[in-house]
């Protein structure tokens, strides 16, 4: 997650800096640092900001199912964790999803496919 992406994100929540380090279990030194780009975003904040940025969109009626939009064939609904506990909303928080044909096992690996994906875009609309 880029600088810009963290701070557009956080003031989508309507967060301040201190509101967002408490919600993420951090310093107000660091939220302040991810957004001047003194520090790189770790991938599980990211991965957490992602997390409320798709909780708060699913209030507003964004919550479908990846394997309705991306038309996936039951065999390959049966090997995805996504599928098995009815959280399509949420793939891209999974590791170990079925997408493009292969598990996904890594979550950078599968956060370079899912930032393609026009369902990942769709919930992450904001």
């Amino acid at each position: 997650m880029k600088k810009r992406e963290f701070s557009e994100i956080r003031r989508y929540l309507r967060k301040t800096q201190k509101q967002m380090a408490e919600l993420l279990g951090t310093s107000i030194k660091a939220v302040q640092s991810y957004e001047q780009g003194w520090r790189d975003v770790p991938g599980h904040v990211g991965r957490q900001v992602l997390f409320f940025l798709a909780a708060k969109n699913s209030r507003h009626g964004k919550d479908r199912q990846c394997w309705e939009q991306e038309e996936c064939q039951m065999d390959m609904r049966e090997k995805c964790p996504v599928w098995e506990f009815k959280i399509g909303n949420l793939c891209w928080f999974v590791n170990g999803t079925f997408c493009q044909g292969q598990i996904q096992r890594s979550w950078q690996e599968k956060m370079k496919i899912c930032r393609k994906c026009k369902f990942f875009q769709t919930v992450m609309t904001r």
